[in-house]
């Protein structure tokens, strides 16, 4: 009767290893963590992505239109901001993992965020006051967009710098709810990066409607006010979940970036000091669990203590596979980078595009081009179950495998995906550049072509597919291949692959722009699009994702997974 009692009761009192609660003391299974902390995360995840996305996906509009850049200008813009909102969450990262933690990096980057979002509403008020002062002094219009555009810029790039802190530490903070090493949290984790996905698409996709109908059609101090309030209230869903939540214990007090960078710095040294005369065989030491010692020679030689050196500058061995850990990840992540590429599109060129086209859908309501982004995360709400609940079982039963497919295959086969998705838009964009030379629309540049926007839906859902596969993959790629200690910086490198692809593709565009615009010709982006060649553009993201996907299969072919402890060959 005493072994059954203890039994009946072992699962109330069990802890889990490596985590406190919000008193500091050890957290009760039971009592903390799992499904009932992360909904609270995923909660505020929802409304951060509302305020996001009512900001960036109609950001080119308010570019193009109060504040009057060009069309090459705008996309520039809306490119660097996105590559660098989606480039802070490393600097966020190495401040939570080495400084402050997950928890209260999350509450310091709210407040920064929704300190942005404040004066974003504040800019968009000063045009206003211009026009009640307009005829008291004719130069104050140009002061107040000078001071418009400063004080919205500024803004904008507050709303980065929340932004970066925000994003890295909430979704790892959310996984850090699942304990790996209990086989029922283990498995749920796996399903938490779909439904953190799901959810977080579910709920901007209804902002981007909503947001871009209220900002084309009413006001843009509305349509950044929302945003506002949503924040606020999304850090107020955050608290209240408090009590819940598992609190990661530190393994080591050194910072994890510090005994990385230790690793690098030995191995060189090592290597030079012993280049003349000492050689590594070409073997594993199955103690270093290492690939081949020709891949990581140069870091095993941080194992060794230099010639002519009495102690020497070694590092253990837990340090050197924290090293090859982040090293094995690199070309995965270059590899990836064309799809960001493509991801910088959906916000600028295809909302160009929609603008242009037919969009009335009964008398007197017209669809907001920004809004079609919203099929895009149709698409990932409605394939999100589908891959869950029956693309995963299916491919469970086929390969053995408890998520279906590995990690880097879910990736490549969204890349993939989304080499027909540019394919698509080269031809959309191809049959509306022929109707407006069709009906001799081509030399205005405001003229509305007959051709109806719901031609653009299927390379936003086509894309919102590709998400479903390749972003998801990647967030749970890069949480799970790091060090337990850098997970906040492995999903701010996954978010970084976004953020350079936008940097890329701002390059591109201006490289572009030079040459397709010289001797007189109208470049590949010019204001007016229906001279403009946005197929051309299309054409070479297509190919160059061809490209990335070769090397992508060649890299993920030779990846071997860390598991933990345990490394195995994929």
């Amino acid at each position: 009767m005493e072994n059954s009692n203890q039994l009946f009761l072992e699962p109330e009192i069990t802890l889990v290893d490596g985590a406190v609660d919000y008193t500091g003391q050890p957290a009760v299974r039971s009592k903390s963590g799992y499904w009932r902390s992360a909904w609270f995360i995923i909660g505020v995840e929802v409304t951060e992505r509302v305020s996001y996305y009512g900001i960036q996906a109609n950001l080119i509009s308010y570019l193009t239109g109060p504040l009057k850049q060009t069309t090459a200008v705008a996309a520039k813009n809306v490119n660097v901001w996105s590559g660098t909102a989606s480039l802070l969450p490393l600097l966020g990262a190495f401040v939570a993992d080495s400084f402050l933690g997950r928890y209260r990096t999350i509450i310091i980057a709210s407040f920064i965020y929704i300190l942005g979002l404040s004066l974003l509403t504040l800019s968009a008020t000063i045009p206003s006051l211009a026009k009640s002062k307009c005829q008291v002094d004719s130069k104050f219009i140009l002061c107040s967009k000078n001071s418009q555009a400063i004080l919205f810029f500024i803004s904008l790039y507050l709303v980065a710098i929340g932004q970066g802190g925000h994003k890295p530490c909430v979704q790892a903070f959310g996984a850090d709810q699942f304990d790996e090493q209990h086989p029922k949290e283990h498995r749920a984790r796996s399903s938490f990066f779909n439904w953190w996905y799901f959810t977080m698409v579910a709920g901007a996709t209804v902002a981007i409607a909503i947001l871009a109908y209220i900002q084309d059609n009413y006001s843009w101090v509305l349509g950044f006010g929302i945003p506002c309030i949503v924040m606020t209230f999304g850090l107020l869903v955050f608290w209240l979940g408090t009590m819940t939540y598992r609190y990661n214990i530190k393994e080591n007090e050194t910072s994890p970036f510090l005994r990385i960078g230790r690793v690098f710095v030995a191995a060189a040294r090592n290597w030079q000091t012993n280049l003349s005369s000492t050689i590594i065989e070409d073997e594993c030491d199955g103690m270093l669990h290492c690939q081949s010692s020709k891949q990581f020679n140069f870091l095993n030689k941080a194992l060794l203590t230099p010639k002519g050196s009495k102690e020497g500058n070694t590092c253990s061995l837990v340090e050197v596979e924290e090293a090859k850990a982040i090293l094995r990840l690199v070309p995965i992540w270059a590899t990836s980078l064309v799809y960001g590429i493509i991801f910088a599109q959906v916000s600028t060129f295809f909302t160009k595009q929609g603008n242009s086209m037919e969009r009335t859908i009964f008398p007197g309501f017209h669809v907001p081009p920004a809004s079609l982004q919203s099929i895009n995360g149709v698409a990932i709400i409605l394939f999100s179950p589908i891959y869950d609940r029956i693309f995963v079982p299916i491919a469970r039963a086929i390969t053995g495998k408890p998520s279906g497919i590995t990690m880097l295959q879910r990736i490549g086969t969204g890349i993939f995906i989304s080499i027909f998705t540019m394919v698509i838009a080269v031809f959309v964009e191809i049959k509306r550049l022929n109707i407006a030379q069709e009906y001799g629309l081509v030399e205005d540049p405001n003229a509305t072509v007959p051709m109806s926007i719901w031609w653009l839906v299927p390379q936003y859902f086509l894309f919102g597919v590709s998400e479903v596969f390749t972003i998801v993959g990647l967030q749970e790629f890069f949480y799970d291949q790091v060090p337990n200690e850098l997970r906040s910086m492995g999903l701010a490198l996954y978010l970084s692959i976004v953020g350079v692809g936008s940097f890329l593709s701002s390059f591109l565009i201006s490289m572009i722009e030079n040459l397709s615009g010289k001797d007189g010709h109208e470049s590949w982006f010019c204001d007016n699009i229906n001279k403009a060649h946005f197929d051309y553009f299309y054409s070479l993201l297509a190919g160059l994702s061809v490209g990335g996907f070769i090397l992508f299969v060649y890299f993920a072919k030779s990846y071997t997974y860390n598991h933990k402890g345990t490394i195995t060959h994929a």
